[in-house]
């Protein structure tokens, strides 16, 4: 009995996870030909981040960092592939429910595609086809199924059934070696299919082409790295980031791919005058260098997702001062291509700061993955409230007016980045040589500044460390310290800075939402 319940039940399974497979396959083929951002597993995707509550959103990054997207994706194909086993068997032993549940998959994926901002009409299609296709192919596998698997139905078919004029309608049942055929070519066909789409939105991506193409405008001033910003220290963070190790950390689980040819911005809102910018007349404008460092609020005390980088690009407030925002707007509602919203108060835009719309990064155009053509970067704030990417609109308003993508979500709503220092060397759990040990990191309080780091050893008084150039205080500064006779043993180190306004950093721990993490950075050594 144990032996029947087995066999009825595992190649149901596999019949479902083959039609899932080619009907997601297929749905990402078409995608690739009608609506290239609207592929099934991208926009439930993209629906499944837009719904998820703040502290799930918190863990994944937690848990993966710049890795979520693959973890989200990764674990969607999990779920889907776990649902459509049991679709399979649902439909082997209680048709058509196997069938409804594809169903339901295609619908819910071609309503995630229709809501998703800016969707294009046919953004429904790839996932109506992906639903459509999965039902076709659960329904054939099933028939062909070995005969004592198949649904009761069809399993009670007299012995003639299995002739060829048998009727289509009660199919006779396969071999088991016949089914593996069947269901095996069924996935192939699915990965291939995907393949393919992915090949065609390769070739048919002809945005990083033009990137590549492009030529920047020589910027009419030049930002410059001083003498003593970089310590030289093996295992520090560089001054400057290099754009591939640069965080990305955003809502796009499918990076938006805009022609610059054809962006616009559009400023409008609470002004006298609004208008569009296009790419040629924003190159046309004058652009100049800027070193800034950017930090995410899920930074944890400790954390990496922060980097510093040379942004080229022309001051906000100049576009603000040509659209007349009325005295009583206090916010900047920016929207990005793909619809992510960010809130950012119009005071930071408008005074001295470079708030800028940043077309270069680190001496080329901005990477895809981080905004491209067009992005903002804002000195001083959490990029969930000003590091809009791929921005696409600007609307001037007010905070009791308009609410942002994460402000309603549970975060607050203007997100100053806070004093905070982190232990780049050594490193978490090395072990070091006893005698005089290098300590040594960076610290950070973008527009105000660093006055002072200090360094705790054990539970012993704070000391001095040395502060290299700093470049500004819009970004970080490297910092480190000399442990005289460091003893054998395990030895815990600490770091706070303190900022260039007399403020010290804080050890009280609190998270990231709804502002920012607090606390100190510490780490064990052991020393040998």
């Amino acid at each position: 009995m144990a032996m029947t319940s087995t066999r009825t039940w595992w190649r149901p399974a596999v019949a479902g996870a083959a039609a899932a497979a080619f009907g997601a396959g297929l749905g990402e083929l078409v995608a690739a030909v009608v609506a290239p951002e609207s592929g099934p597993v991208v926009v439930i995707g993209a629906a499944l981040i837009d719904l998820a509550p703040p502290w799930a959103k918190d863990t994944a990054i937690a848990l993966f960092g710049t890795a979520d997207k693959v973890a989200l994706v990764s674990g969607i194909v999990l779920v889907l592939l776990v649902a459509a086993c049991g679709a399979g068997v649902l439909e082997a032993r209680r048709p058509p429910w196997g069938m409804v549940v594809f169903a339901a998959f295609g619908v819910a994926g071609a309503l995630a595609a229709a809501t998703r901002a800016n969707a294009p009409m046919l953004a429904v299609v790839p996932s109506l086809v992906a639903g459509v296709g999965a039902i076709v192919a659960l329904r054939l596998l099933v028939q062909r199924l070995p005969r004592a698997e198949m649904p009761a139905g069809a399993a009670a078919s007299p012995p003639e059934a299995t002739s060829p004029s048998a009727s289509p309608t009660r199919p006779a049942g396969s071999t088991r070696r016949a089914f593996l055929g069947w269901a095996g070519g069924a996935a192939a066909i699915g990965v291939l299919a995907a393949l393919g789409g992915a090949a065609i939105q390769a070739g048919g991506r002809a945005v990083n082409a033009v990137r590549e193409a492009i030529r920047l405008p020589a910027p009419t001033s030049k930002a410059t790295v001083p003498a003593g910003a970089d310590l030289g220290i093996d295992g520090l963070s560089p001054v400057i980031t290099p754009n591939a190790e640069f965080y990305r950390i955003d809502t796009a689980l499918a990076v938006p791919t805009l022609d610059p040819a054809e962006w616009k911005l559009r400023v409008h809102g609470m002004v006298d005058e609004e208008f569009e910018l296009t790419w040629k007349e924003l190159l046309a404008l004058p652009l100049a260098e800027s070193i800034t460092t950017l930090t995410c609020v899920s930074n944890e005390v400790g954390g990496d997702l922060i980097g510093n980088a040379v942004w080229l690009g022309h001051p906000i407030r100049e576009l603000l001062a040509r659209a007349k925002p009325h005295a009583d707007a206090d916010m900047v509602l920016s929207r990005s291509s793909d619809g992510f919203t960010a809130s950012t108060p119009i005071e930071v835009l408008q005074d001295d700061r470079d708030a800028i719309l940043a077309v270069g990064m680190n001496g080329e155009p901005l990477p895809v993955e981080h905004g491209f053509p067009v992005r903002m970067v804002v000195p001083g704030l959490y990029g969930y409230v000003s590091a809009t990417k791929w921005v696409v609109d600007l609307e001037v308003t007010r905070f009791d007016r308009a609410r942002a993508y994460w402000t309603d979500r549970g975060w607050s709503e203007r997100g100053p980045i806070k004093l905070s220092s982190r232990i780049d060397v050594p490193r978490r759990g090395q072990s070091v040589s006893a005698g005089d040990v290098v300590v040594a990191g960076v610290a950070w309080h973008q527009h105000v500044g660093i006055a002072a780091v200090e360094v705790q050893v054990d539970d012993g008084p704070w000391r001095p460390a040395e502060l290299a150039t700093a470049i500004s205080d819009d970004t970080w500064v490297q910092w480190r310290f000399e442990w005289p006779d460091a003893s054998a043993g395990s030895h815990t180190l600490r770091v706070r800075a303190t900022g260039a306004d007399g403020e010290v950093q804080t050890a009280e721990e609190r998270p990231v939402v709804p502002d920012g993490a607090t606390g100190l950075d510490e780490i064990t050594v052991d020393v040998q």
